[in-house]
C-alpha cells in the first residue's frame, strides 16, 4: 500500500488538556484578539505589525526575541498593535531539510509528530508567558488548528495554500483575524476569491468529521509581491496596486475591506534590508491618499535576532534557517520610526 500508518496522534482536545494555557491567558488572548479586528474594521486607528522570524525553529531565540519585542511594545502601543510572527509551520520551499518545528527526529531520525505537536504549543505558550503577547502562525497544514486555536491570535495563509480549497473552507471557521496572501502568480482575484470563501459559511469534512462553520468576517487580503513566468519578482506593494485592490475590493460583497503589506519574499526579492524603505513608502502612502489609508491596516516583516540566514546545520543562534530576516537592531529602529509614521 502507498501509506504507512506509524502512530495515531494525540487529539486537539487531549494535547490542550495535557499542556493548557494557562487561565490568565486565555482573557489577554481574547482581548488581542478583539483590538486585531478592531483595526481590521476601522474601529482603532492603530497599525498591524505583523513581525519575526521567517520559521520559528528554535523556543529559546524565539522567546528571546518575543521578550525584546514585548519592552519595544510598551513605548508604541499607542500608535501599533505588535503581533509576534511565530511561524512553527513553516518549512523550506522545497520541502527539502528542515519542514517546521513539528517534524520533530526521534531517536532512530525518523520524525515524531506527536513530539512536534507538543514542542509547537509549549513554544506558543511560553512565548506568551514571556512577553504577554499572543502571536500570529502560517496555518500550512489546515488539521493542526485544534492544536494552537486557544492560542493564537492571528492566522495566515500562504501563497501556495490560498488556492486550496481546505484552507479556504478551513479558514472561515477560525475564530481570529486571517490574512490570504495572494498567490504566487501576483493574481488577485484569486486572493479576492480565497477571501470570499473564507468570509462565508460551509459545510465540509474536517478531521473526519462533517463540520459547519459560520464564515469569518475578518479575513483580509496580504500583498506579498508576485513571481512571473520567467521567475523574476513582481513587487505589489506600490500605490497603483493598492488602488486597484481598492477598486477590486468595492466590485465584491466582502466584509471588513482590508490588506496587510508583507514587505519581504517577492515585494523585496528576498533583499531582506529593503523591508525598512518598503514599509516607509507604504506608510508614506498611506498619507498621500486617504483609501488607501483605510485600506491597508499594517505590515508583516521578517526579523530575528541576527541579520540575514544560515544554513542548517552552522548553528548560529536567533539567525534564520530560512528566509534572510533584518537583525534586532534595525529592527527595534525600524518599529520605532513607523509609529512615529502612521
Amino acid at each position: 500500500m502507498s501509506f504507512t500508518f506509524v502512530q495515531a496522534l494525540p487529539t486537539p482536545a487531549e494535547i490542550r488538556e495535557a499542556y493548557p494555557l494557562p487561565a490568565a491567558f486565555a482573557e489577554l488572548k481574547q482581548k488581542r484578539d478583539q483590538e486585531i479586528k478592531n483595526v481590521l474594521a476601522g474601529k482603532d486607528p492603530r497599525f498591524l505589525l505583523i513581525i519575526g522570524p521567517c520559521s520559528a525553529d528554535n523556543e529559546s531565540a524565539v522567546c528571546e526575541y518575543v521578550s525584546r519585542l514585548a519592552k519595544v511594545n510598551e513605548r508604541v502601543s499607542e500608535k501599533l498593535l505588535l503581533i509576534p510572527r511565530i511561524y512553527t509551520n513553516k518549512p523550506r520551499t522545497t520541502g527539502e531539510g528542515y519542514k517546521g518545528i513539528t517534524s520533530q527526529p526521534d531517536p532512530q531520525g525518523r520524525t515524531d509528530f506527536k513530539a512536534g505537536l507538543i514542542a509547537m504549543r509549549k513554544m506558543q505558550i511560553h512565548a506568551i508567558e514571556v512577553s504577554g503577547l499572543t502571536a500570529a502562525d502560517e496555518m500550512l497544514y489546515p488539521d493542526n488548528w485544534g492544536y494552537v486555536q486557544d492560542i493564537l491570535s492571528y492566522v495566515a495563509i500562504g501563497a501556495r495554500s490560498v488556492e486550496d480549497q481546505q484552507h479556504r473552507l478551513a479558514t472561515s471557521g477560525f475564530d481570529v483575524a486571517s490574512g490570504m496572501k495572494n498567490p504566487t502568480s501576483g493574481d488577485f482575484n484569486v486572493m479576492l476569491n480565497s477571501v470570499f470563501a473564507a468570509q462565508h459559511p460551509h459545510e465540509f469534512t474536517y478531521r473526519g468529521y462533517e463540520v459547519r462553520t459560520d464564515g469569518n468576517p475578518y479575513a483580509h487580503c496580504v500583498l506579498r509581491g508576485a513571481v512571473n513566468k520567467r521567475g523574476n519578482n513582481t513587487p505589489n506593494y506600490h500605490y497603483e496596486d493598492i488602488v486597484r485592490l481598492i477598486d477590486l475590493y468595492e466590485k465584491r460583497d466582502l466584509k471588513n475591506p482590508a490588506c496587510v503589506i508583507d514587505t519581504n519574499h517577492s515585494n523585496s526579492n528576498k533583499q531582506f534590508c529593503e523591508q525598512i524603505r518598503i514599509s516607509k513608502e507604504v506608510l508614506q502612502n498611506r498619507k498621500s491618499n486617504p483609501a488607501i489609508r483605510e485600506m491597508v491596516k499594517g505590515l508583516m516583516i521578517e526579523s530575528y535576532l541576527e541579520e540575514g540566514c544560515q544554513k542548517i546545520g552552522e548553528g548560529i543562534y536567533g539567525k534564520s534557517i530560512t528566509d534572510p530576516c533584518l537583525g534586532w537592531e534595525d529592527t527595534e529602529r525600524l518599529i520605532q520610526e513607523i509609529a512615529e509614521m502612521v
